[in-house]
């Protein structure tokens, strides 16, 4: 089974990456948080640093990049080729309204004829970008993926926006299936991925509301008489917030989370956070994000996670984690 860890902004940065890869591994790419382009051509530092070789060093890393300009698009794919990254995400699935009312991310699935035009433009040029091949030598050209929602309004929408993926050569496919209205509300509509199994020409990969090795194994078998084309491959995003051991623990079903591992890996982000993050203010914001998913691993500590919530500063934390710690227990997944 091939394993990617979703893009989430915030999150998903190369802190994390690096302690995802060091203590539990399992994953077989690593998406950026989406890169904002800029008719400047400049870049915001967060997006910079996210795509730095040196602070991605042995992580399978693909750049994601958020645009409805082909041009941006194409600057941007040509930077990446040229720090050494061979493939690029496009994000055809943010539901934020930020983003989507101005026409990108899932926003773009509302003008079907200029998001084909804009395909058309992206990967004629990724055929004339030279990247360096990564089986066995040479040259190959940049290669491009896409993350997709299945409409804005409804899922009715997805055959017509397939039918425009199926025109060109699609990397992989990554369907979220809902669509931009629902966010992360109610149940995804497996049907719909389903159903874009036995049509779509390009490979696919899942993503959507798998938190436990149960539900990734459980969905793996509902999947496997469907259609050739499956990858077997899924995307996991709030589910490895939520058990940064979720990928490791799906490939071997041996391994066995501990809170001596959790501690040590929460330590590893925590302390590199505070040293590149400035005040107490910016840590403990970072950190509430992770713990609104991680405390969810845990018995019965919701006193904890609401101290967690109010805490205002680094050394209060502490003390609340260690109190956590010692006293929690993990659920058995």
């Amino acid at each position: 089974m091939n394993i990617y860890l979703a893009p989430l902004e915030g999150l998903t940065d190369p802190i994390f990456r690096n302690a995802v890869q060091k203590y539990f591994g399992g994953i077989d790419k690593y998406y950026t948080p989406f890169i904002v382009t800029q008719e400047s051509g400049k870049y915001r530092p967060r997006d910079k640093k996210g795509v730095a070789p040196e602070k991605n060093e042995g992580i399978p890393l693909v750049p994601q990049i958020l645009t409805k300009y082909a041009d941006q698009f194409n600057r941007t794919a040509t930077d990446m080729a040229r720090l050494g990254y061979s493939e690029v995400n496009l994000n055809l699935g943010c539901p934020s309204g930020t983003v989507a009312s101005k026409g990108r991310g899932s926003g773009f699935l509302l003008h079907l004829e200029e998001l084909n035009r804009f395909l058309e433009e992206i990967f004629n040029y990724a055929e004339q970008v030279e990247v360096a091949s990564d089986k066995g030598g040479g040259t190959g050209h940049l290669e491009i993926s896409v993350k997709t929602r299945i409409g804005v309004y409804s899922p009715d929408e997805f055959p017509e926006i397939l039918e425009i993926y199926n025109q060109y050569p699609i990397k992989e496919l990554t369907i979220h299936p809902r669509v931009r209205k629902e966010f992360y509300n109610g149940t995804p509509h497996k049907d719909v991925f389903f159903e874009a199994l036995k049509n779509s020409k390009n490979p696919v990969v899942y993503n959507g509301d798998l938190n436990t090795p149960t539900q990734i194994s459980a969905f793996t078998k509902e999947v496997e008489e469907i259609a050739p084309i499956w990858t077997d491959s899924v995307m996991l995003g709030r589910g490895m917030i939520r058990n940064p051991a979720l990928a490791r623990m799906t490939k071997d079903s041996e391994y066995r989370l501990t809170k001596e591992i959790l501690r040590e890996f929460h330590e590893e982000v925590y302390t590199k956070q505070r040293q590149e993050l400035s005040g107490d203010t910016y840590v403990l914001q970072h950190m509430k994000e992770h713990w609104f998913y991680m405390i969810q691993l845990f018995e019965d500590l919701d006193k904890q996670a609401k101290q967690i919530r109010k805490c205002k500063n680094c050394y209060e934390y502490e003390s609340i984690l260690n109190g956590l710690f010692s006293e929690g227990s993990l659920k058995n997944e």
